[in-house]
């Protein structure tokens, strides 16, 4: 089949994972969307980019949105044609916003709208695709289904289900100037925790899911975290401190992702703004956004006008 002519839209949203104590397995998609046209051209990778990466990011064919479709079309047994891909960005880089995962996203997304009905493939799929080049799937789960995700892997590969978050749940991010590499983030981790603290967090983690779904009061007790945020403080100190003033003053603040970005997890608007105030007043500069949750996730139009 030549897929040379073919065009398709692709938006996908950032996302924030772990959110407190669930590490490596709970995501929450947010309403902050990277874009991107692609067109299937005869050979070649040409890359325009714009908004955030602009000038910085790879334009061949070493740019992450082109090296995760030119990987599904591999795996899904497709020639690959040239790729011409114009991107707008607005997903923050190396933030702990899911920028990573929204690009790999993109790209495998761009490559099924591609391929279109000639070879085509379920969510299951395009998961286990995201997941081969991420590693692991708690960002690129929301990022692809929307809404809250609880992912794991198990033999057969990487598994989701989604949940609808309560009404009442309102976000804001608190994005800093400087970045964080995730595999900085994970190194700080150590190979073993106490059981005392694995059971704390398994505790919290399932008392988490209700409070998103059902009962936002408990939002702050829900997103204590003894696994991983303590041992990345020293990486991160102005996210610790925001995070322990957000806490003293009763948020429910964490890590969002492998940081640096803080998330405030709010169970009405008017606690959101009291959140936004105390970000306001640190001495380290952070931009705070009020974000909703994204319920769409990735989304394909092929052959837009």
């Amino acid at each position: 089949m030549s897929l040379v002519g073919r065009r398709v839209r692709v938006r996908v949203p950032a996302t924030s994972a772990n959110l407190g104590p669930g590490f490596d397995t709970l995501g929450l998609a947010l309403n902050v969307h990277d874009e991107l046209e692609v067109e299937a051209i005869e050979s070649g990778v040409e890359i325009v980019v714009e908004g955030v990466g602009a000038g910085e990011v790879p334009t061949d064919a070493t740019h992450l949105v082109a090296r995760s479709a030119l990987h599904a079309f591999e795996r899904l047994g497709v020639p690959a044609p040239g790729l011409r891909i114009h991107a707008r960005n607005a997903i923050p880089h190396s933030r702990g916003m899911g920028s990573s995962g929204a690009a790999i996203v993109s790209g495998v997304l761009a490559a099924v709208g591609l391929v279109g009905d000639d070879a085509p493939v379920d969510d299951a799929t395009v998961l286990r695709l995201a997941t081969e080049l991420e590693g692991h799937p708690d960002n690129v789960a929301p990022a692809i289904f929307g809404g809250l995700t609880i992912a794991w892997v198990d033999d057969d590969g990487p598994h989701h289900t989604e949940l609808a978050v309560h009404r009442g749940v309102s976000l804001l991010v608190a994005v800093p100037e400087e970045r964080m590499s995730t595999s900085l983030a994970r190194s700080l981790q150590p190979a073993d925790v106490p059981h005392a603290d694995a059971v704390f967090n398994l505790s919290r983690a399932a008392l988490l899911i209700a409070a998103l779904t059902q009962t936002p009061d408990l939002l702050f007790a829900a997103t204590e975290d003894r696994l991983h945020q303590r041992y990345r403080a020293a990486a991160m100190p102005s996210t610790n401190r925001l995070v322990e003033a957000l806490r003293a003053a009763g948020h429910a603040a964490v890590v969002s992702g492998a940081g640096p970005s803080v998330l405030v997890l709010s169970s009405d608007p008017e606690q959101r703004l009291a959140a936004a105030e105390i970000v306001a007043a640190q001495a380290d500069a952070w931009e705070s956004h009020l974000l909703a949750v994204d319920i769409k996730g990735g989304t394909v139009e092929r052959n837009p006008r």
